[in-house]
């Protein structure tokens, strides 16, 4: 989903995986530096500048996004996922990524009725 202004200036390698990463799970940067306990400014400077990380915030990143921390650094040319075929439920999560963002709302609410009814709770 692309959104905000563009950049004048190609991003950082870090602040281009940040990105791409924040792009396919289909959260905004507000989602990604609520969870850092950051500023939605801070982690918007992340994705367009050089910058130092602290290692619990690289932690918090790597299982955010579910990729090695190795990986955010710039040391792993690819991310570490199963390397069976991809399954039903990530192909329609990756189908549901695309629709704009009132309906992906409407299908998290649905979900969540649903795992709540079986008893599940999501973090």
């Amino acid at each position: 989903m692309k959104t905000g202004r563009p950049s004048d200036r190609p991003r950082p390698p870090f602040g281009e995986r940040l990105h791409q990463l924040r792009e396919e799970a289909g959260l905004t940067q507000a989602q990604v530096s609520e969870k850092l306990g950051i500023s939605l400014r801070a982690y918007a400077f992340w994705e367009r500048e050089p910058t130092a990380v602290r290692t619990e915030q690289l932690a918090i990143l790597a299982e955010l996004f579910g990729v090695s921390a190795d990986f955010l650094i710039g040391r792993q040319p690819s991310k570490q996922r199963g390397t069976g075929p991809i399954g039903k439920m990530r192909k329609i999560f990756e189908m549901a990524s695309k629709l704009p963002r009132s309906r992906q709302q409407r299908i998290v609410l649905v979900l969540e009725d649903m795992l709540a009814a079986s008893h599940q709770t999501v973090k």
